[in-house]
């Protein structure tokens, strides 16, 4: 009798493969990326050009001379994945030597040190952004205002959406949030004089755009990042009614990282749990904790934290929330 060998995480169905899956969300950051290009110009090229072939190069010299494996992974497209990923999760002004640093957390400290794709329990591209954002805050968060095509590290910065948010919070004061930009500018793009944040969440209807494209695939299903964005957009909706201080709800998911997060970076294969159920828990936590790291937590942004915090309890999740095995009797 022929052994069942049950391999490690990502399971496709059917005809999916590991690459087509890569490569589809690749796909679906492509609008996101473009828009990056003519918001930052420069900026955006130099930073997600650096991050992708740090990442591959990284990933191929790593299985060759240190794991001595003679199986390519590079041509999978997880490694891509991940340095585009990172890259979009980096202000358009970071220099390339920090930019290094995050892709050796990325790949070599968070995928492969585990034993590479399938094994990592963290999300790599948001363990890379998060080494950087403690190890290196001021250039971090320093974000370029949108428009400057031919600047890289000269960009003239601003404040974003979501520091406003916090002063606003942070002094009791709801006139502060007179200064943001109206939902329309947030969702296309149009931060006017403020910071744009990183360069993968400067339009958000480019994200839905790619949201959308890989739920018309069957990339990704719809539980994870719904249920974190309408967990944000209830508490926040919540908070908002409470008091003026904090912003409205169609604001707050439009601002920072919430839809690269929800989209791209949550809904990873590996660090995700399984079941539907599993996916619901995850992204209602994910959102709790958004909020809550948003609005009194030290960094005005929480959605990295957030994901990976949960990443840790995917394992956990993944076991409270099994499906019963196929010819299994329930015990009364």
């Amino acid at each position: 009798m022929s052994k069942l060998i049950v391999s490690l995480s990502p399971h496709a169905h059917g005809t999916d493969s590991v690459e087509r899956n890569m490569y589809g969300v690749i796909l679906a950051l492509l609008p996101a990326l473009l828009v990056s290009f003519y918001y930052f110009g420069l900026g955006s090229v130099v930073v997600c050009l650096t991050s992708v072939a740090a990442c591959v190069l990284l990933e191929w010299a790593i299985n060759k001379y240190i794991l001595k494996n003679p199986r390519t992974t590079i041509l999978d497209g997880s490694a891509a994945l991940t340095g585009l990923l990172l890259g979009m999760n980096l202000p358009s002004n970071l220099p390339i030597w920090i930019i290094l640093i995050g892709a050796l957390f990325a790949i070599g400290v968070c995928k492969m040190s585990f034993g590479g794709l399938g094994n990592n329990l963290f999300n790599p591209a948001l363990v890379g952004r998060c080494v950087l954002l403690v190890a290196f805050p001021a250039q971090m968060t320093s974000w370029p205002v949108a428009g400057q095509f031919g600047a890289y590290t000269d960009a003239v910065t601003g404040a974003t959406p979501l520091s406003v948010m916090k002063e606003a919070i942070k002094s009791g004061d709801a006139s502060v949030l007179e200064q943001l930009p109206d939902s329309l500018s947030l969702l296309l793009g149009m931060h006017g004089e403020m910071g744009a944040g990183t360069i993968g969440e400067v339009c958000a209807l480019a994200l839905l755009l790619g949201l959308a494209f890989m739920l018309w695939k069957k990339i990704i299903t719809w539980h994870i990042p719904v249920s974190i964005i309408g967990t944000v957009f209830v508490v926040a909706g919540l908070m908002h009614l409470a008091s003026p201080v904090y912003a409205d709800p169609v604001t707050v998911i439009l601002s920072g990282g919430l839809m690269l997060g929800a989209i791209f970076m949550a809904t990873d294969y590996v660090t995700s749990p399984m079941t539907a159920k599993g996916q619901l828990i995850y992204g209602v936590s994910i959102g709790l904790l958004t909020i809550v790291i948003r609005n009194w937590g030290a960094y005005p942004e929480g959605m990295s934290f957030a994901i990976l915090i949960m990443n840790a309890f995917t394992p956990l999740i993944n076991n409270y929330v099994k499906p019963k095995r196929y010819g299994e009797e329930v015990a009364k």
